[in-house]
């Protein structure tokens, strides 16, 4: 069993939503430095706000996809493992399809690159259940097709392949994470990118009606970002991982619908909600079997999904006044 005590690790997307709280957890389990590549696309300062304040923490503010950026970072800091969570959210596949496409192609050919030439030793690269598409059968295992119905989702299918063949072809360390639906503190609550939990938070702070797409009754998996950080640890340690595709999710998909309705009990809302036409290419259903995260990492989530959705507002009640304020269009 491998132990990230002590090793140096590089978390590409570090200020972003899940990445912030992979680089907090891995300073609580001793990581020897912990070194962030992030180019604010959507990655806050105020997200990495404790992690700065501690003596292992570096933080670089440039992009991943850069061949001689990574190289330079991971020389003078002596990265020993990356984890991959750098990417552009689903959304952007509806204003810029290319760049949400190729964002995720060019970090994975980039980080492979680097791992062939020894630059580091270990990859967990990070991908998304959005590969699958809509279940073709539920709960999705790891054997599931893959159908992406979006370009960000394409991207991380293709990503994904790339990834998984270098470990084929060549046997290099690689583990290949794949989240279901992340929710928890952190996550961008403002603008076209924002996350439907923060962003019907923040309408009905603001006054506003929570908006549905379609009939609402498009399912997903929701896993709390603090189980999912949990998670990533356990894949560096468990070198059983190596060279597997892992699903993380609870098991237990809600639909849209009974996800807003919960937001609404929670504010004391009873009023109308907005409706709007379906959204394009949008997944129907997703739900994960995570077996294989119990088998190899032991795994299992810890929070349920009302005790998550009551402290993820509770944590927008207490510091959204801020997070609202800001802009954050496209």
């Amino acid at each position: 069993m491998a132990s990230i005590k002590g090793k140096n690790v590089l978390v590409t997307g570090g200020a972003g939503f899940i990445g912030s709280h992979l680089c907090d957890e891995l300073l609580l389990a001793g990581a020897g430095k912990v070194v962030c590549v992030d180019n604010f696309f959507l990655g806050k300062m105020e997200n990495i706000k404790d992690a700065l304040s501690h003596e292992n923490f570096v933080l670089y503010r440039d992009d991943a996809r850069n061949f001689g950026v990574l190289q330079a970072v991971m020389e003078k800091e002596k990265i020993q493992v990356v984890y991959n969570m750098a990417t552009i959210p689903l959304n952007y596949s509806f204003f810029n399809p290319f760049d949400a496409y190729m964002v995720n192609v060019q970090i994975a050919d980039t980080l492979l690159k680097l791992l062939k030439v020894g630059a580091y030793q270990t990859l967990i690269h990070t991908s998304s259940s959005e590969a699958y598409g809509t279940a073709q059968y539920s709960p999705m295992d790891e054997n599931h097709p893959t159908d992406p119905t979006t370009p960000y989702a394409a991207g991380k299918a293709a990503a994904d392949l790339m990834v998984h063949s270098f470990y084929k072809v060549l046997g290099l360390d690689i583990s290949i994470i794949r989240p279901f639906n992340n929710y928890g503190p952190r996550q961008n609550a403002v603008g076209s990118l924002a996350g439907i939990i923060p962003a019907t938070a923040r309408r009905i702070r603001e006054g506003g009606m929570p908006v549905v797409e379609g009939d609402g009754e498009q399912t997903r998996d929701f896993i709390y970002v603090k189980d999912t950080v949990r998670a990533f640890l356990l894949a560096y340690e468990k070198e059983e991982s190596r060279g597997k595709i892992i699903n993380l999710g609870s098991g237990k998909d809600i639909s849209i619908n009974d996800l807003l309705k919960g937001i609404c009990d929670y504010y004391g809302y009873d009023g109308e909600w907005e409706h709007r036409p379906a959204r394009t290419s949008d997944v129907r259903k997703l739900c994960a079997d995570s077996q294989r995260a119990r088998k190899l990492l032991g795994f299992t989530p810890q929070v349920d999904f009302a005790e998550g959705i009551r402290l993820t507002l509770d944590w927008y009640r207490e510091n959204g006044e801020d997070l609202f304020r800001k802009e954050g269009q496209v």
